[in-house]
């Protein structure tokens, strides 16, 4: 088989109700399996990403915007003693989104890593609230059975720890770490409380020079030695200015770097021609 562990993942997505943790390095087919699973799978799914980029290349909507959630560090009911059927927010669903939220049979997560904990309890709590609503009684009383984190929906996480990490500002993780060991997502109280499976994609097929995917994989496993560096370096054009129609994208570490090459290429733009009506 050429690709036995994208068949395993799909066998698994597809067959089964198991929730399934997709992880590999950049190439090795994570966003191709997820295009080929919504052109074929016949389960009614929902894909979600953390940012909107994320969302426009994964052809799915924000997590936020899907789960009306607000950005502010988000409490698990679980901690609070809230009943899944006493909505906390004061946020209406359209009938719409709740007939969706009840027919779902798999919720897709896009760029996994970048998910905050206390995110992924947050859309746990708002599923469980709207698809398993006969345990809100027994909850209250503190009996009866408990309940499916996640409404009971089968997951796809994908994405790759070693890259993008959540972003927590120092006042949120001042809240959050009363609740959470770390802020990434497998921190999640809901995600502990699911039996899901870990597939690890290692091919890479994005690339075929050998050596240049040896050197990313030590950059990116925190390997690098004299010798990598030096190899990098060789590459470095000092001065380099690619041409308008040559398609190169700079890599920034801060955004503030980003919007200023991009107000700058944008002063120099010709202004649009005036219409004549």
């Amino acid at each position: 088989m050429e690709k036995p562990e994208l068949e395993l993942a799909r066998r698994f997505v597809e067959r089964t109700a198991t929730s399934v943790f997709l992880t590999g390095k950049a190439g090795t087919g994570k966003t191709t399996f997820l295009r080929e699973l919504r052109a074929r799978s016949p389960k009614r799914m929902i894909v979600l990403a953390p940012t909107g980029v994320a969302a426009i290349n994964a052809g799915g909507v924000t997590i936020h915007s899907f789960f009306q959630l607000a950005f502010a560090p988000y409490v698990p009911e679980l901690e609070r003693g809230i009943a899944p059927d006493r909505p906390r927010e004061a946020v209406r669903f359209s009938r719409q989104k709740i007939a969706i939220i009840k027919s779902i049979d798999l919720l897709v997560i896009d760029e996994i890593s970048m998910v905050r904990a206390d995110v992924l309890d947050a859309v746990s709590d708002v599923l469980r609230r709207f698809r398993d609503r006969r345990f809100g009684l027994a909850w209250r009383r503190r009996s009866g059975p408990r309940r499916k984190p996640f409404g009971g929906v089968q997951l796809l996480l994908i994405g790759d720890v070693q890259q993008l990490a959540p972003v927590v500002r120092d006042e949120e993780w001042a809240l959050l770490r009363t609740f959470y060991d770390s802020p990434f997502f497998f921190d999640s109280k809901a995600l502990k409380q699911t039996d899901y499976v870990g597939i690890e994609l290692q091919r890479v097929y994005r690339q075929s020079d050998g050596r240049f995917v040896e050197l990313l994989n030590r950059v990116r496993d925190g390997r690098v030695d004299r010798n990598v560096l030096d190899e990098l370096n060789r590459r470095y054009v000092p001065g380099f200015r690619p041409g308008d129609d040559e398609g190169y994208i700079t890599l920034t570490s801060h955004n503030h770097t980003a919007d200023a090459i991009n107000e700058r290429r944008r002063g120099g733009l010709d202004p649009p021609s005036p219409r004549i009506r």
